[in-house]
């Protein structure tokens, strides 16, 4: 217990830059995602273009690259200066996108087409039909899929550490570095392993409960 208690300060900075990093992304992938998502089956064919160029452009770019983009890519052009972090952040959470994206384009495809015409038929434009009556029914109906594409969020946050960005297997170099700290490499690694299965668990509870209650409201 060493490992944790005699760095607590390390600790509690991993974590937080650690769910800082995965709950941001993750409001960016699904908000961005719901969009890309929306005009994947737009009627206009520009937004469908733009949609399947961004989600086959982004998804098969390796993650690690999406990194080097944002963090190396973004200080080249002379921009305003933003932190690894907030880099990091939003590499992640463009990059999760494209899957939330494809993820709720197979829930819209699972909403019965007449329901979208019977909204057209009373007069409600496209944005309306979408928010109104496809969007909510498709999200329910991908919800363990949507919690996977979550999960794998949690985890590609690791990947973050290899940017100078404090999350939690950043732990490992920062102790290995020291020769004051207690902990070996190993050590740190399994409680860190065992902080990521803990959280995921948590993430499995919450697909099971809206499930459940999404599933009575049917």
């Amino acid at each position: 217990m060493d490992a944790i208690f005699g760095n607590l300060d390390l600790w509690r900075e991993g974590i937080t830059f650690t769910i800082a990093v995965f709950v941001f992304g993750g409001i960016i992938a699904l908000v961005l995602g719901t969009i890309v998502g929306a005009m994947r089956v737009s009627p206009v064919p520009i937004a469908r273009a733009v949609g399947w160029a961004y989600v086959n452009l982004v998804r098969n770019t390796p993650l690690t690259l999406v990194f080097f983009f944002f963090i190396f890519g973004y200080s080249a052009l002379a921009l305003p200066a933003l932190s690894n972090t907030v880099l990091g952040t939003l590499a992640i959470g463009v990059y999760t996108a494209t899957y939330v994206a494809e993820t709720l384009r197979a829930g819209i495809n699972t909403v019965p087409v007449g329901q979208a015409e019977a909204a057209r038929a009373i007069g409600l434009p496209f944005g309306q039909v979408m928010s109104v009556v496809v969007l909510p029914q498709a999200f329910r109906s991908v919800v363990p899929p949507m919690m996977s594409v979550l999960i794998a969020l949690l985890k590609n946050t690791t990947v973050a550490a290899g940017f100078s960005i404090s999350v939690l297997p950043a732990l490992q170099a920062s102790i290995s570095n020291s020769h004051t700290r207690p902990g070996s490499p190993m050590e740190v690694l399994l409680w860190v392993a065992a902080f990521f299965i803990a959280v995921v668990m948590l993430l499995t509870w919450l697909q099971r409960t809206l499930e459940n209650r999404w599933r009575i409201a049917r």
